[in-house]
């Protein structure tokens, strides 16, 4: 080596030393803020008054069959762990306002005569829940939905007021009118938020998929087709001790009082969050693949005796494969006669066991041969 090389060698040396210390540390906190940036943003959706406008969500359909069923929160392809799920109860019940608090008494002293005249038999006002607010986030890494529900007290006959939106109000205008926005689909009080329930799409051990039709004298959806199990949260049975409701747990009381089946024999899995935006009423989606049962063991199973019979009038089993199921759906004689948010849950129970490219495709050519 030359005195040259030497010399430069040694610069280049100082040199590098110099910029290392004038520029490593800077690069390496930048480098470290985009690092842990990245590591806990969490992106969140906050769905409560003054939230950004929604319009351009649009509400579940397949060619002619249209729905009010917005989906939430779910696509199908990914569970919500039972843990991701915190169920929150406040205080205070539900308070109607004033223009719409004498519905509620309408209601009471119908049901009172009722009882009195013995015409039919009273309806239960049975204790319920309200939805105050859903606020979904996403885990630092993973990126899995992380699901707050904040519930309120309320009454089923505060539900049925409430659910009388089309109803004038004394200065003409109407619930709908004067507190819901359509482009904030999901900005509502929670007076006219009182039902949050389960749906169960049930798919036996051959692989039929359960579909149940509502008897006629039920208050709400009567004659609709709908889920294989249908729940409603109960503040008197789901909240035993105060806890607040265990929403797995309602799904598995459904699955015992409608079809006689007990947890042990089917492997349950959250799929979604659903919101009837036409009646403001809030669903958890449910999967339940039985382990054994075949679809004539559950008929045998059902003949001998269910808990809530009177709530169907009567069963159907399709096979559970996406071009049957969606053409059942389509079908001329029942496009219509879908309870809101079943063809929703149907197609997110077809793509987390079928894929979603399979449940598209077959949805696609059926809707062509409609044409």
């Amino acid at each position: 080596m030359t005195g040259i090389d030497l010399v430069n060698g040694i610069v280049g040396a100082a040199l590098g030393i110099i910029f290392a210390t004038l520029f490593q540390e800077p690069f390496q906190n930048a480098w470290f803020r985009v690092r842990r940036k990245s590591a806990t943003t969490v992106r969140s959706l906050t769905y409560r008054p003054g939230s950004s406008p929604l319009s351009t969500w649009t509400t579940f359909s397949i060619g002619p069959l249209h729905t009010s069923a917005l989906i939430v929160e779910g696509d199908g392809e990914q569970a919500i762990a039972p843990e991701s799920v915190r169920v929150q109860v406040l205080d205070g019940e539900v308070i109607l306002p004033d223009d719409m608090a004498p519905w509620r008494t309408e209601i009471e002293e119908e049901e009172q005569q009722a009882e009195t005249t013995g015409t039919r038999v009273r309806i239960w006002n049975g204790p319920r829940y309200a939805v105050e607010g859903l606020e979904i986030s996403r885990t630092r890494l993973e990126e899995h939905p992380d699901v707050r529900l904040r519930l309120r007290p309320t009454d089923y006959f505060t539900f049925l007021a409430a659910q009388q939106l089309d109803r004038r109000l004394p200065d003409g205008g109407t619930p709908r009118e004067r507190y819901l926005d359509p482009d904030h689909p999901l900005d509502a009080p929670a007076f006219l938020q009182c039902s949050f329930g389960v749906n169960v799409a049930v798919i036996t051990a051959d692989h039929l998929l359960v579909i149940t039709r509502r008897a006629d004298h039920v208050r709400s959806g009567p004659g609709l087709w709908g889920s294989s199990v249908n729940e409603g949260l109960s503040r008197h049975i789901d909240s035993a001790g105060r806890n607040a409701p265990d929403l797995h747990d309602v799904a598995r009381r459904g699955m015992r009082e409608e079809l006689s089946l007990e947890p042990h024999e089917y492997k349950l899995t959250m799929l979604a969050f659903v919101l009837d935006v036409e009646r403001r009423q809030w669903s958890a989606h449910f999967t339940a693949h039985l382990t054994t049962l075949t679809g004539q063991a559950l008929r045998t199973r059902i003949a001998h005796g269910v808990a809530d019979r009177w709530e169907h009038q009567s069963i159907e089993y399709v096979p559970f494969r996406p071009a049957d199921v969606v053409r059942h759906l389509l079908r001329p004689d029942r496009v219509r006669r879908w309870a809101p948010v079943t063809p929703a849950l149907f197609h997110l129970a077809l793509v987390h066991t079928h894929g979603r490219s399979a449940v598209e495709r077959a949805e696609a050519q059926a809707v062509r041969r409609l044409r």
